[in-house]
């Protein structure tokens, strides 16, 4: 099916072309949430009418973007969830959870704007990509952590899951120079 974008789509095209896409993409995605029109000439006659007003919607929409963006570029947001003592959450981190902490922070996003091709599933820094318009990324740190002090702990770059591993012979030796400071001859 043709149609007409109207605004830019990554990997598909710019605002005003006219670009052949698959039948359901168009009646499922495309048409349904006003980013294209069917390529008719009624269509292409109304486009042109609208073009210029289609086009300082979509500036502002960008300009806000950006504003957005120079907030929330590099910042970092903590969530604190339950895990096991090698750093797996017991649950995971979703794109919800990220929009609700980013909105808790005082910018409003949608969980759509959350770039995750996978849920987080262990505690550390995360690097997470928010797609806040077609023309404009930003990217957040997410610090998973299992309580506030560990999450300045994680920030401050120790690494949290370390556990030191005593060995029946590091025991051993231990109990031994215990034995010979007590004056105890045995061993």
């Amino acid at each position: 099916m043709e149609v007409i974008l109207l605004e830019r789509i990554a990997k598909l095209g710019q605002m005003g072309e006219t670009v052949r896409v698959k039948d359901g993409f168009a009646r499922n995605f495309l048409l349904p949430r006003g980013k294209a029109l069917r390529a008719t000439e009624a269509n292409t006659k109304r486009f042109e009418s609208q073009r210029a007003q289609l086009e300082a919607r979509n500036l502002e929409l960008k300009s806000e973007a950006q504003k957005i963006q120079a907030e929330l570029d590099g910042k970092t947001f903590v969530i604190i969830r339950q895990a096991g003592e090698t750093g797996q959450l017991y649950g995971s981190v979703a794109t919800r959870d990220i929009a609700e902490a980013v909105s808790a922070g005082g910018v409003t996003i949608s969980r759509n704007q959350v770039v995750l091709t996978t849920p987080i599933k262990s505690i550390g820094l995360h690097q997470v990509p928010l797609h806040l318009h077609p023309e404009v990324d930003a990217s957040i740190s997410l610090n998973v952590a299992r309580s506030p002090e560990e999450a300045e702990r994680q920030l401050r770059g120790e690494e949290i899951n370390v556990r030191e591993e005593t060995t029946m012979e590091s025991l051993g030796l231990e109990v031994g120079a215990a034995l010979a400071e007590a004056g105890d001859d045995r061993e």
